[in-house]
């Protein structure tokens, strides 16, 4: 069901001080084929507006839009009907996210560098920002959450969602998700999916009313076609990340309950076909355990068939070290997105993890918990990315804009520096306009 990768003996490129970048399992995907194929959607978009999103949709999701945008009483009525236990849920995420959230929003630190010389950064929000919740196999409501809590603490003033529109569910987007929008007071919804959706969003429209207006940043998962058309538009717009399928590692020793472990790599299976579940050991004993476990516990879950995919690709592996000391080695170059650790010392080996999207610390702390009620984000870097990229937050909707005041007094005590330093680099202006002031004053 799950293949094997022995790392415990040195071979071509593992052992002590390796790369194991290259050893790790990854999923392939030919996101410039990707970019190839979403172009000429994009620009259908760009050129014939809302008029190219309903032909679109219609040929990809099969749906014809009665509306681009989700009317009022439609995410009204889905709000109406939305089952209690669900609300009860969504708003125990909303707020334990938007704690934290406000926690770290941080404030604008302004530094007096010289006398009469000020700069403040100041922390100002994104403009307008476009949202994107997925809706293929699994209607992502708690993804609604995870994008617009930060941007409300962030303080961004205009918000746009997009969804796609589902044929079940007469051409709009899933009701959870609308549900969950009308709950965060978010109103401007569009029942568009796919790489359409993203152009929308870096484009707009005017050729229906109400227009949707062009947005600053696009944040939220996607499939390869939503990835490949935030690549392709970045510049135009700015982009969280280019998140692939989802990923989970479990770093355990023999400590770990193989049924908790089990269950985790299954949960994080379940997403995708092309989900990355990986398990690092130096337990031999623990790894027969969890295969045993995978066996029964995934012909007795809703999606076995994604699942045995997902868990069967070549993004997937029990793999096999020496020690845990190896083990972290091996996770560090792996980079994941979710990153388990159950073994008898979690917390200390926790805090020495370099690379990784969120890292979920001993038995009670699963990935399922974060992707809905841990109080932390679950839009995280995936691919790798984790080695320099970081997960979405408050930060995420954020620019940090640097504020310049100096006085004449101050500007005359540093302009010899100035000067020296702008002929150094062979640009007199730069020094004439120091000069210039000096003069005048």
């Amino acid at each position: 069901m799950i293949r094997h990768l022995d790392l415990r003996e040195p071979g071509p490129g593992a052992g002590a001080g390796a790369d194991y970048r290259g050893l790790v399992p990854r999923a392939v995907a030919d996101l410039d084929a990707a970019v190839d194929r979403v172009r000429p959607i994009c620009e259908d978009v760009r050129t014939r507006g809302a008029r190219a999103l309903r032909e679109l949709t219609e040929r990809f999701d099969r749906v014809r839009l009665a509306d681009v945008r989700v009317p009022a009483d439609a995410l009204k009525r889905a709000m109406d009907e939305l089952d209690p236990e669900v609300q009860s849920g969504l708003e125990e995420s909303i707020d334990r996210l938007r704690r934290t959230c406000e926690a770290e929003r941080g404030e604008d630190v302004t530094t007096e560098v010289s006398a009469g010389g000020v700069v403040t950064q100041r922390l100002v929000p994104v403009s307008r920002v476009g949202l994107y919740v997925p809706g293929g196999l699994a209607p992502l409501v708690s993804s609604v959450v995870m994008n617009v809590v930060p941007a409300q603490v962030a303080g961004v003033g205009s918000l746009a969602l997009a969804s796609p529109p589902q044929s079940d569910h007469d051409g709009l987007p899933h009701p959870n998700v609308l549900a969950a929008c009308a709950l965060l007071g978010v109103d401007e919804v569009y029942a568009v999916g796919g790489a359409q959706a993203i152009a929308m969003f870096a484009y707009g429209y005017a050729d229906e009313t109400p227009a949707c207006e062009p947005v600053d940043l696009v944040t939220g998962p996607g499939n390869l076609y939503v990835v490949a058309a935030k690549r392709l538009l970045k510049g135009r717009i700015g982009i969280d990340s280019e998140a692939g399928p989802t990923e989970i590692a479990i770093l355990a020793d023999d400590t770990a309950d193989p049924v908790h472990v089990a269950a985790d790599l299954i949960s994080q299976a379940e997403h995708d076909p092309m989900a990355a579940s990986v398990l690092v050991t130096p337990s031999g004993a623990l790894a027969e355990a969890v295969e045993a476990e995978l066996v029964g516990q995934v012909a007795r879950t809703k999606h076995t068939e994604r699942i045995t995919a997902a868990l069967g690709g070549q993004q997937s592996a029990i793999v096999l070290v020496g020690d845990l000391e190896q083990g972290q080695a091996v996770i560090d170059a792996y980079a994941p997105e979710h990153l388990e650790i159950q073994t008898s010392d979690a917390h200390e080996r926790a805090m020495r993890v370099r690379n990784a999207g969120a890292v979920f610390v001993g038995p009670f702390a699963p990935v399922s918990l974060g992707d809905y009620c841990a109080g932390s984000n679950h839009v995280l870097p995936t691919g790798g990315c984790a080695c320099h990229a970081s997960g979405l937050s408050v930060r995420s909707f954020l620019k940090a804009m640097q504020v310049v005041d100096y006085s004449q007094t101050a500007l005359a005590d540093v302009a010899d520096r100035v000067t020296a330093l702008a002929h150094a680099e062979d640009l007199p202006a730069h020094a004439a306009a120091i000069r210039a002031r000096l003069r005048s004053g």
